[in-house]
């Protein structure tokens, strides 16, 4: 198995995610999967602060790793590196990192990558791969539903861009993944050709983590890992066809990839600031606290176990001057519906909150720690950067 198979085990880090899994059930896919839905696993790197069973943290000094170079992948060339960066991601509460791949739009530094890779972070650095020059990045716009952000670095100029495909994409036609494989800061390349024009996946679900289905998604044999999230998947000619984004698990590694005529026309969307409803411009609406599915166990000795048969959004963690601080929420309480909407796990928290500005007012009603259920009106807050 090469360096960037033995990878893929990696999953993705989402808004608000308390606990991480790999994919129960691999996938391993032979032939085109054209109309069918394939589980699959959204490829940004994470490591919880402190873990280093999965690997060294992005852009690590003196760890001497750098993917191997295989018949599947091999480091990136310098006209691949061009126009393309790396991201690392602060996901708070949780003390975890994440990385992921992204690739410059604008030489005054707006960067196309994959929503996953940011949603949910409080802080985003974004490294130009052929300068080295690292960058603040706040989230302009993001289109949850295609999984396609777009970012814009502090203080950016003159930066190289990438080059946009305007060939049509034919199933056979050779192409090439880059990205920030294993979230090392070093690019590498993973040769493949195009299976299916049409395909649809559905990655898993993972506590608050929502499960998600994308439709219409480029499939090739590309060896895509964990990292490569939000890199160009490259035409023979050099072009950026696609985004790469997800990957199928198992022995046989497939990757999927957004179109980048449908990226690029959310991207003008959310230039022209026209919201809708896939389509949200600005910050994210944000309550402030991590959360963890309820327990079920009033035997698990954590704060607020004694609810039996529990199934709501437990609470572990409030920040410091957010709305659910004001709200006066502690480590340990349930929440237990939102604007009428019953809360049966983290998951509910989060597609909620997806429906919402900051600014919003919702009733939120939650039990404390002694059991008595409470109600609050809360003015969300905004997101520092996602």
């Amino acid at each position: 198995m090469s360096g960037r198979s033995a990878r893929t085990i990696l999953v993705a880090v989402l808004a608000g995610a308390a606990a991480f899994s790999t994919i129960a059930a691999p996938v391993g896919l032979a032939t085109a999967a054209t109309g069918n839905v394939v589980s699959a696993t959204a490829v940004d790197w994470w490591q919880a602060e402190g873990d280093r069973s999965s690997g060294p943290a992005p852009n690590s000094p003196g760890t001497g790793y750098a993917p191997d170079a295989t018949a599947e992948s091999r480091l990136a060339t310098a006209a691949q590196s061009r126009g393309v960066v790396m991201i690392n991601t602060v996901l708070p509460y949780q003390n975890a990192s994440g990385a992921g791949t992204g690739m410059v739009l604008t030489a005054a530094g707006q960067v196309l990558t994959s929503y996953h890779v940011v949603q949910g972070a409080s802080t985003i650095k974004v490294t130009v791969a052929d300068t080295g020059k690292t960058y603040r990045a706040t989230v302009v716009g993001r289109d949850q539903t295609d999984d396609v952000a777009l970012l814009q670095l502090a203080g950016a100029s003159g930066l190289a861009t990438v080059k946009i495909d305007d060939d049509k994409t034919s199933i056979g036609d050779r192409v090439t993944a880059v990205g920030n494989a294993g979230g090392t800061g070093t690019l590498t390349a993973a040769k493949g050709t195009v299976l299916s024009l049409n395909a649809s996946i559905t990655t898993a679900s993972e506590g608050p983590v929502a499960s998600e289905t994308l439709t219409a998604m480029i499939e090739t044999t590309a060896d895509v890992v964990s990292g490569d999230s939000g890199g160009p998947l490259y035409d023979a000619d050099g072009e950026v066809t696609g985004v790469d984004t997800a990957a199928s698990s198992g022995s046989e590694i497939n990757g999927f990839a957004v179109p980048i005529d449908r990226a690029l026309s959310v991207v003008q969307q959310i230039r022209s600031g026209d919201e809708s409803s896939d389509v949200r411009v600005g910050p994210a609406a944000f309550l402030g606290v991590e959360l963890r599915n309820g327990y079920a166990s009033p035997d698990s000795g954590n704060p607020g176990a004694g609810f039996e048969n529990s199934s709501g959004a437990m609470i572990e963690s409030v920040e410091s001057g957010t709305a659910a601080d004001a709200a006066g929420f502690q480590a340990g309480d349930e929440l237990t519906a939102l604007d009428g909407n019953t809360i049966s796990s983290a998951e509910d928290v989060t597609t909620l909150l997806a429906d919402h500005h900051p600014g919003d007012r919702v009733k939120i009603i939650w039990i404390d720690q002694s059991g008595s259920e409470e109600t609050a009106t809360i003015t969300l807050g905004a997101s520092p950067v996602a």
